[in-house]
């Protein structure tokens, strides 16, 4: 008697932008009309006028730095920050062919940012430290002016020098360069397998690569005399830490079993037809598909 065949074991289609695209848009549509919302608060938290914190005669020995001019213009943040991950998430995309992942990995990215620059905005506009070139926001000429019964200083200078002046902590140059590297470089952990266990040092570098990028930033943020030591240190852990959260909200992490993927993909791999169940076995093992594009 002939022995009996193996079962036929069918692979989940790749999921295209154009077969699941729109379907995965609809899914989220009320998570991008949230990111939307994030980004016109930012733009709100960033014309009010900060907290004018007192400023007196005899605090003015360490705001008395130069002012200079940003080595890490602003509007570069958004092109490494931003820009710069998608196009490698793209990439990744134009290979491997799952909208899941492209989808949810700009969206994480995206809300990464937005979250880490409300945050930041908002503490700035709170606190209210002065920068350490304040002296000469407050009085380009070089002549103080002072209460004669507080001793508060008496800005004459422009008035847009003396309110972004007030915003020292914490750097959002340092908060959004971490919040968009840093998410870069969880997506990259997962994308190589930095953990799986084979001792592959190389790997390792290549996720550091964006998070030395950002500390660089933090670093030309003191020397251009912005931001006090503090400022950056705050802002670099601001924006890991939102990073981590974005991340982990749509993948797992990086050591995981099923890390390469976001986690709706894996349930889409269990039920194409929709619907949530898991993603592997009782005993633990991933279950047919998990593994179709690795």
């Amino acid at each position: 008697m002939p022995s009996p065949s193996a079962p036929i074991r069918v692979a989940v289609p790749p999921p295209y932008v154009t077969s699941h695209g729109a379907k995965i848009a609809r899914l989220h549509m009320y998570d991008w009309i949230v990111l939307v919302i994030l980004v016109v608060v930012d733009g709100v938290l960033n014309k009010i006028e900060p907290f004018h914190r007192f400023v007196g005669s005899d605090m003015l020995t360490d705001l008395r730095y130069p002012m200079k001019d940003n080595t890490v213009p602003f509007w570069t943040v958004p092109i490494y920050g931003i820009i710069g991950p998608m196009i490698i998430m793209t990439s990744i995309y134009i290979k491997r062919r799952n909208v899941y992942d492209l989808h949810h990995a700009i969206l994480g990215l995206l809300f990464s940012v937005a979250i880490t620059a409300v945050l930041t905005d908002a503490i700035k506009d709170g606190v209210g430290r002065p920068r350490p070139d304040f002296f000469w926001r407050c009085f380009p000429d070089g002549v103080p002016a002072y209460d004669n019964f507080t001793t508060g200083v008496l800005c004459h200078g422009k008035a847009s020098d003396i309110k972004e002046g007030h915003k020292s902590f914490p750097s959002g140059h340092t908060s959004l360069s971490f919040a968009g590297l840093g998410f870069l470089s969880w997506y990259l952990a997962g994308k190589i397998k930095v953990f799986d266990r084979r001792g592959h040092v190389a790997k390792l570098c290549i996720i550091f690569l964006p998070l030395l990028g950002a500390a660089l930033v933090a670093v030309s943020r003191v020397d251009d005399y912005r931001h006090h030591w503090q400022d950056v240190c705050t802002g670099g852990v601001l924006g890991l830490v939102v990073a981590s959260l974005c991340y982990l909200q749509f993948f797992p992490l990086p050591s995981d079993e099923n890390g390469l993927w976001p986690h709706a993909y894996i349930r889409h791999i269990d039920n194409p037809e929709g619907g949530h169940t898991s993603a592997t076995h009782s005993d633990g093992s991933p279950k047919l598909g998990a593994d179709r594009f690795v």
